[in-house]
């Protein structure tokens, strides 16, 4: 139920400020649009709004005549009646007792017994109390009454409560006045709120269709190479459907249509006409192998990579799309390691005379050291590569070219060979392959010494082929500005397990060497 200032302040925003019935409801909270559109039609019709309502009351007639005759019937106490009969209130149940039998209502005096006045005795005491010329206390002991019931009285007979002064009424008036002045400013507050929002609304609108256009001009020059000056209007359909499916993920298609004036029947056959990437699940596929070998694999062994995944697809197609995306592998060709220092010890003939293929495991093994110049010092790495498939059989990564570094290295790759397995040693004349301690391990365990020529780098080809693959996979392109020599040597090591175990060979059918020899039944 809302009341009557409620139903102007309503109709008063529908006719001053012209609101519409939902603009109403959103400023005031209430009421509905069909309670709205009634109150407006009343005030057209009539001029103004009903003040009172009828309420229906919730005791019935005969609820009412039950509870004053149990009043009555059991020692006149309203508190007894309304705890035994659980309704009404005392206060409601006085006033059923006034309207049907106010003659039964007690009257007492405290600590006396009950007195009934009658009018005229009330008049006289009214008329002794307004020309008194001692106390209303004594007045009252004069009547047999009390002061209060002396006031009261006088209350009832001169209707005190009609009998308010100019002064009174005026303070009332001006209260009432400054209520209203209160509510209407009130009310231009909340308009003017509401105007504000409105702008920014409006604003934000112009602001998402201005980044529209922003991004269908950029889309225009991207996709189908048009100059960003040009006027949108001057778009073929077919170029507009092309820029808006470009923009279809970041907007709403009504959006785009209307910004471009295009109908979307207009739109929905240049769509069907359009000729879509045929290699778009292709593109990421090669995306991802790219990523997953750190930029290290080009289209030759993606393409091998594809054909294992069950993707059959020519090698042109592999390299037009690397190109597309831009996808190149880094290199940079840098001065490699030299660790020739003259003739320590005699050499020994080159066995291996550059042929670098093995019938079988650890029949033929090369070994050479290369360097790494990282900003926080220099580390060298000593492997040995077996001819067969490329497998590092064995490898040391140090901070110093010494005999250690080599020693160790062939410690390590003879532990793996069986009795029966000799193979031949291939190296560089590098000082570390003419020192005792390496001629000695060589004699001891059978193994057959080979070397290149001076300064001849070809024969010794197959390892350094396999520390350029490391360093322009691993190292050119990259920086090494921030990495410890620890944390280096710790990549170069994960780098050369992941390239025995997981890095594919063309040579070797798209397999790692690991997975070659385990094809192949010669390691578990």
């Amino acid at each position: 139920m809302f009341s009557y200032k409620d139903r102007v302040k309503a109709v008063k925003l529908l006719i001053k400020y012209d609101m519409s019935y939902s603009d109403v409801r959103r400023e005031l909270g209430y009421p509905s649009k069909e309670s709205l559109r009634n109150w407006y039609k009343e005030y057209i019709k009539n001029g103004n709004l009903h003040t009172e309502y009828i309420r229906k009351d919730m005791y019935s007639e005969e609820e009412k005549l039950n509870a004053v005759n149990y009043y009555i019937e059991h020692g006149k106490s309203v508190s007894r009646t309304v705890r035994k009969l659980g309704y009404p209130s005392r206060p409601i149940l006085d006033k059923w007792i006034d309207e049907i039998a106010s003659n039964e209502k007690k009257h007492c005096l405290s600590g006396g017994t009950v007195i009934e006045y009658s009018h005229d005795e009330k008049e006289k005491a009214v008329i002794s109390l307004c020309s008194r010329t001692n106390t209303a206390l004594e007045v009252a002991k004069e009547h047999q009454t009390s002061r209060a019931s002396l006031y009261k009285w006088k209350g009832q007979l001169l209707k005190e409560e009609d009998t308010s002064t100019v002064k009174d009424r005026d303070k009332k008036i001006k209260k009432s006045n400054k209520l209203e002045t209160i509510e209407s400013e009130s009310i231009d507050l909340n308009i003017n709120k509401m105007n504000l929002q409105k702008q920014v609304s409006e604003l934000k609108k112009e602001v998402h269709r201005l980044k529209i256009e922003r991004d269908i001009y950029e889309k225009a020059a991207e996709i189908i190479k048009k100059d960003q000056g040009i006027n949108i209007k001057f778009l073929t359909n077919r170029e507009k459907a092309i820029v808006i499916n470009a923009l279809r993920d970041n907007y709403q298609l009504k959006e785009l249509l209307e910004i471009l004036n295009m109908a979307k029947s207009s739109y929905s056959y240049q769509s069907i006409s359009i000729k879509t990437d045929k290699y778009a699940n292709l593109r990421v596929k090669i995306k991802n192998i790219f990523n997953e070998s750190s930029s290290r694999y080009g289209y030759r062994r993606i393409h091998c990579v594809l054909n294992s995944l069950g993707t059959i697809i020519s090698e042109k197609v592999v390299r037009k799309i690397m190109k597309e995306e831009n996808l190149i592998v880094p290199y940079i060709k840098k001065k490699k390691y030299n660790s020739y220092k003259g003739e320590i010890s005699p050499g020994v003939d080159n066995i291996v005379n550059r042929d670098f293929h093995a019938d079988k495991i650890n029949s033929k093994w090369l070994t050479d050291i290369t360097e790494f110049h990282i900003p926080a010092g220099k580390v060298y790495l000593s492997p040995i590569i077996d001819c067969f498939d490329g497998l590092p059989v064995s490898w040391t990564i140090g901070t110093s070219p010494n005999s250690k570094l080599v020693n160790t290295m062939l410690d390590t790759a003879l532990a793996t060979l069986k009795e029966n397995e000799k193979p031949i040693l291939h190296s560089d004349r590098g000082c570390h392959y003419r020192w005792p301690g390496w001629i000695k391990r060589m004699e001891s365990t059978g193994l057959t010494r080979s070397m290149s020529k001076k300064g001849c780098s070809p024969d010794n080809s197959a390892c350094e082929g396999f520390f350029g693959r490391l360093k322009n996979e691993m190292f050119h392109g990259h920086s090494w500005a921030d990495v410890t020599i620890k944390s280096f040597i710790e990549k170069l090591d994960e780098y050369i397990r992941w390239y025995g175990e997981k890095r594919v060979k063309l040579s070797l059918g798209g397999m790692s060497p690991l997975n070659y020899r385990k094809s192949l039944g010669l390691i578990n």
